[in-house]
């Protein structure tokens, strides 16, 4: 789907009107704060000069495959931005999958061997290679989860992870998928 039709199943979950199935409604209270967070960073959120710049100069045409759920909470963060790099740059085209109705794909992008997202697969339209993955997360966020995460509650361990997102506004991942860009 793209991400019209992703934002409208993710508005329709948040208001506890899925249009399909639902594979994790214990995860209800999560969609729709995360859906609230999301709004702020589409209202809010900006891409870095830089990351303008390179998009603009992309030479080939790219498929971005972004695997997500609408209840995860680093998507409520990170989607948005992604979603603003796209929509910057006619070169490249997304296709959003949502990772529990998509098992297989979710597969072969395995983190550390588990199925954590969102995952960005960046594929070079012409020859359907991938040229990179990124996710779940933000690298400088991922190193403060993995120390933290035997030391805190849960509840602790993910307030402290949002507080990281609001302070760092997206520049985090803007500046990942930017290096990586630039490889290309």
């Amino acid at each position: 789907m793209n991400y019209n039709l992703y934002r409208e199943e993710f508005e329709h979950r948040a208001k506890g009107e899925p249009i399909r199935p639902v594979s994790k409604p214990q995860y209800d209270h999560y969609t729709k704060l995360n859906f609230s967070r999301t709004k702020r960073w589409e209202k809010k959120g900006e891409l870095l000069p830089e990351v303008k710049k390179v998009l603009h100069g992309i030479d080939r045409d790219l498929d971005w495959i972004l695997i997500t759920e609408p209840w995860c909470g680093d998507a409520a963060h990170t989607v948005p931005f992604i979603q603003m790099m796209v929509a910057e740059s006619d070169r490249i085209q997304m296709e959003i999958y949502l990772r529990d109705e998509y098992p297989e794909l979710m597969e072969k992008y395995h983190t550390n061997g588990s199925q954590s997202i969102p995952k960005l697969v960046v594929r070079d339209r012409l020859t359907g290679e991938d040229l990179f993955v990124w996710g779940p997360r933000p690298k400088a966020l991922e190193k403060i989860r993995l120390e933290n995460k035997e030391k805190m509650e849960y509840g602790e361990l993910n307030n402290l992870l949002q507080k990281w997102y609001n302070e760092d506004e997206g520049i985090s991942v803007q500046q990942e998928i930017l290096e990586e860009l630039k490889m290309l």
